[in-house]
């Protein structure tokens, strides 16, 4: 349904404890996202989980953007952004860690990998490769050339007209 309007799915997601919050991430093919295509996506999620009813018990429905520090989901979405850097936990230790912080440099078959980052903050020498099917959470981290990149998106993309 959400690709029929246009739009991809990046990431579905349920949280809380009596009323759930049910987050539904979208954007276009092109990264983009309005404050209208939410509102748009969002009356016609409600319709549809209003007849289908698939979430048991109150919840609230949030649709939003993945923002720039975005969750990585996808094989492509490690690719996309190779060369930034990202946070990844994995569902259980590889080499005695869950946790990993890093550059990264894309995807080698089954693994992603990253240069890990050194204690001081700043990228190491150590390439780490990560097994796809162990990633529990992967985002992005707010950098300045994270920043950067999506501006220049943003500033090569045309205005739409109000």
């Amino acid at each position: 349904m959400i690709e029929a309007m246009g739009f991809e799915l990046v990431r579905v997601k349920t949280s809380g404890g009596r009323v759930k919050t049910l987050q539904v991430m979208v954007e276009r093919g092109d990264g983009s996202l309005s404050v209208e295509d939410c509102a748009e996506v969002s009356r016609t999620l409600s319709t549809f989980l209003d007849a289908e009813d698939p979430v048991q018990g109150d919840y609230v429905l949030e649709v939003s953007s993945p923002g720039i520090d975005r969750p990585l989901v996808k094989r492509a979405d490690f690719e996309r952004f190779a060369g930034h850097e990202a946070k990844i936990k994995l569902r259980q230790p590889l080499e005695g860690r869950k946790r990993f912080v890093g550059a990264l440099l894309g995807v080698e078959g089954d693994n992603v990998t990253l240069t890990l980052r050194e204690r001081s903050g700043t990228p190491g020498q150590t390439i780490q490769r990560l097994p796809l099917a162990l990633i529990e959470e992967a985002k992005l981290i707010l950098t300045d050339a994270l920043i950067e990149r999506h501006l220049k998106a943003n500033k090569s993309k045309p205005r739409q007209s109000a």
